[in-house]
């Protein structure tokens, strides 16, 4: 299949999937990531053409809730709705209870968290190690759909394909979910033993997809417009699920969205647009967490922003060494001024990292159910 893939239909994105009484506004979802997804980030790409941004995870450990990482993590305000709220643990009492205590405090949708393939995590058994456990990570679906249910509350699920290569089980795991009363599967399409190396497959997903009535969400590796269309049309998704693409590129929904309605490529942000987002974001990002802590995470945010534009390596390595925020806002607006002069539009050096074409005679995913 060539990267000239047809666009989808006009009203590809009309709206999203229907999760209870929330009809989400498109199918361009943000991927909840540990210490990326917080309120200012979700905001950010919520205003570049996201329509569903999920929080990073919060622990079901009653005794970190009033932590000051995760009430920041839990940190909703003036946020648009739905509220979603992804959580992580073991125990099917404690999640369910995690559940409880997070829709007391304002969330509309609880996601389970079975996809992430972080060490410290998955040594606890929790993320995608609950994969290894069916029973235990069924009893916990069980226990979290029934906390939310008298509150009107869907409850989605987050997994990978499976543990490892030999143990691919998202699709029994996802139809014992869907009939437990999970309102939305994501499928991020490795392994957790992969973790984010090698390429995402969507064979898994597609097989998902096809033997499920909920809406299924495909997730890895979608860094370009064309790979987004190659992803809905080869899985049949009901959406698509970006992370790490839209770290340093948050505009990546709106030129997905662009893409796929039109089949045209929207050009580069201009330079001073793609710093007034920056700017307004790390404005956003000082408030939530201070000057001190916020100065140092705001660090990551500004390399990936200009980490494949010209001379950006040097100008990260130098604003690392800045140690307050209106330093690192006074860098950032000579910095980009001094781009503009010479670009009207962002230069990128490369392109999106990873756009690999779904190929023509892939086996039928289908396959899969069996």
């Amino acid at each position: 299949m060539s990267l000239a893939t047809p666009p989808l239909p006009d009203d590809a994105l009309a709206s999203g999937p229907r999760l209870g009484v929330h009809t989400l506004s498109n199918r361009l979802f943000v991927a909840p990531m540990a210490g990326v997804t917080d309120r200012p980030f979700r905001q950010l790409c919520r205003r570049l053409g996201a329509g569903y941004a999920v929080s990073e995870m919060v622990t079901s450990r009653k005794d970190l809730w009033n932590s000051l990482k995760t009430s920041r993590r839990a940190n909703h305000d003036g946020e648009p709705g739905p509220i979603a709220v992804q959580i992580a643990g073991t125990d099917a009492p404690m999640m369910a209870e995690a559940a409880a205590y997070n829709v007391a405090r304002g969330a509309q949708i609880i996601d389970i968290n079975m996809g992430c393939p972080a060490k410290k995590v998955c040594n606890k058994w929790a993320g995608s190690a609950l994969m290894q456990n069916e029973v235990l990570a069924l009893e916990i679906i069980e226990a979290v759909v029934g906390a939310c249910a008298p509150h009107g509350v869907p409850v989605t699920l987050k997994m990978r394909t499976g543990w490892c290569d030999a143990e691919k089980n998202a699709l029994r795991l996802a139809r014992a979910a869907e009939s437990a009363g999970i309102a939305m599967v994501t499928v991020h399409g490795r392994t957790r033993e992969q973790g984010y190396s090698g390429l995402a497959e969507y064979h898994t997903v597609a097989a998902v997809k096809a033997a499920l009535r909920i809406p299924v969400v495909a997730n890895g590796d979608i860094d370009s417009p064309e790979k987004a269309a190659q992803v809905l049309k080869f899985t049949g998704a009901d959406a698509l699920m970006i992370g790490r693409a839209a770290q340093g590129r948050p505009w990546i929904f709106k030129e997905i969205a662009h893409y796929l309605a039109t089949g045209e490529t929207l050009p580069a942000p201009k330079v001073l647009d793609a710093r007034a987002w920056l700017v307004e974001h790390l404005h956003d990002h000082y408030a939530l967490y201070g000057e001190l802590t916020g100065m140092r995470s705001a660090r990551k945010h500004i390399g990936w922003a200009v980490r494949t534009l010209p001379g950006g390596e040097n100008f990260r390595r130098e604003m690392n060494e800045l140690q307050s925020c209106e330093a690192q806002i006074q860098a950032l607006n000579q910095w980009f001024e001094a781009l503009a002069e010479q670009h009207e539009r962002l230069p990128h050096l490369n392109t999106a990292a990873n756009s690999v074409c779904v190929a023509a005679n892939d086996e039928d995913p289908t396959r899969l159910l069996a």
